[in-house]
């Protein structure tokens, strides 16, 4: 059943995210409870409402959700395995960064535990916590995300995508791929710029527009890789092999490295040698898996 008061909260973690989480919670008026290995970092939030405890043990009596904010998967077990024999009938939303067979481990140990789980991938950065632009993905227990929904759409928009609790963070790694790349191309493009006097702001109004402009390509390469036939390109393997030649070229003229283009020229040149050449650019998925 959906929750209907202002449920209690515990949030284990006082990092930059657990910092922004809890604050969100307290403002929305829900009573929480905070904890971090190293002390002082909840100051600020005791001083805004919360309640502060020297333990984990003591933090997960609170009563309602256990959110964990931690450092990596090693820590939430770190954090979490002392307690265990406390946590049975509980509710733990995992919000650390794990990988996708790190979150079914850890739900399966909740399951052992007799532990609700639910595991979330954050999408946003701590400022944008309870502002329009986020989102959080959540996949696991069910009945746990629909209980508690109204609170999470406080913290961002919440998404639930099934009972694998690895398909949360398969999504949230997959999509910062998407970013890790677009940045690394920013970076590249930036420095060859710097070679002649231009500034990486100056650089980065040109860089939005195209890469905006670029990003509407994407539904049309989704389409190719699903039926993955790769027979009518509009630009050929052969023309991007071309491509990222010269520019290979002219970032090496440019004084800079290539380690953020490499990689694509890579994949590139092995499709070609393997007699690829002809095909859509689309096909470099191929050469990944």
């Amino acid at each position: 059943m959906a929750e209907t008061t202002n449920t209690p909260v515990t949030v284990l973690g006082l990092g930059a995210m657990g910092q922004a989480l809890a604050a969100t919670l307290l403002k929305a008026g829900h009573p929480t409870t905070v904890w971090n290995r190293t002390p002082g970092k909840d100051a600020d939030l005791i001083a805004a409402g919360a309640n502060g405890t020297a333990s984990v043990a003591e933090a997960v009596q609170a009563g309602g959700p256990i959110i964990a904010v931690l450092f990596d998967h090693a820590s939430v077990h770190a954090t979490l395995d002392p307690v265990a024999d406390q946590l049975s009938g509980k509710q733990v939303i995992n919000l650390t960064s794990t990988a996708p067979e790190e979150a079914r481990e850890l739900a399966a140990w909740a399951a052992a535990h007799g532990v609700d789980y639910l595991d979330g991938g954050i999408m946003a950065i701590p400022p944008m916590i309870g502002q329009p632009g986020a989102s959080i993905l959540y996949s696991g227990s069910q009945p746990l995300f629909d209980q508690h929904r109204a609170t999470l759409e406080l913290l961002a928009a919440a998404e639930y995508f099934g009972d694998d609790a690895g398909l949360a963070s398969t999504y949230d790694f997959a999509l910062l791929a998407n970013m890790y790349a677009m940045f690394g191309g920013f970076m590249h493009g930036a420095a060859m710029m710097r070679s002649v006097g231009v500034s990486a702001s100056a650089f980065a109004e040109r860089a939005m527009p195209w890469v905006t402009a670029m990003a509407q390509m994407l539904p049309a390469y989704g389409e190719i890789i699903d039926s993955g036939d790769y027979t009518t390109p509009t630009q050929s393997l052969a023309f991007h092999k071309a491509a990222l030649d010269a520019i290979n070229r002219a970032t090496r003229d440019a004084g800079v490295t290539v380690d953020f283009v490499a990689p694509i020229k890579n994949l590139i040149d092995r499709q070609v040698a393997d007699g690829h050449g002809a095909e859509e650019f689309a096909r470099t998925i191929e050469e990944l898996l």
